[in-house]
């Protein structure tokens, strides 16, 4: 079951981090003056949604799987660069991004005007793809 999860967890950002930035791109290229239309929503929404699956894969890796919290019981974690990424860094970034664009989609809901809706999907998500393009594992990763 752990290598089931470690694989989406591993395959999932592929899709996610491409609809972060499409979305990203699409929303501040239309916060000028375009109408926020059903298929924004809807691109808003399911890439609201992929982000939350992706934290419950990585959550239920951090506390069951291989790395990240059974690293916090090893003396001089946070000397040992590796460790300290899986056990602190990359799930406290990821938290934030995941914050950050749940708090984008939120505030979009409410927004009174299409373009504050463009403006604050496009600025939100594409902090938390910064954000999350910051703090991913390159070498586990792509190895």
């Amino acid at each position: 079951m752990i290598t089931g999860l470690q694989h989406l967890h591993s395959f999932l950002p592929y899709i996610l981090l491409t609809a972060l930035l499409v979305a990203s791109i699409r929303f501040l290229a239309k916060a000028k003056n375009a109408p926020f239309t059903a298929t924004d929503k809807r691109v808003a929404l399911i890439t609201l949604i992929l982000t939350h699956i992706q934290l419950l894969v990585g959550l239920a890796l951090y506390f069951v799987g291989p790395r990240g919290f059974v690293y916090t019981s090893v003396e001089g974690f946070m000397k040992d660069s590796v460790m300290r990424l899986y056990a602190v860094e990359h799930i406290l970034v990821m938290l934030i991004a995941v914050t950050l664009i749940t708090i984008g989609y939120s505030r979009a809901k409410r927004a009174a005007n299409d373009q504050k809706k463009f403006r604050s999907l496009g600025i939100f998500y594409g902090l938390g793809l910064i954000l999350a393009l910051s703090r991913i594992p390159w070498d586990a990763w792509l190895a």
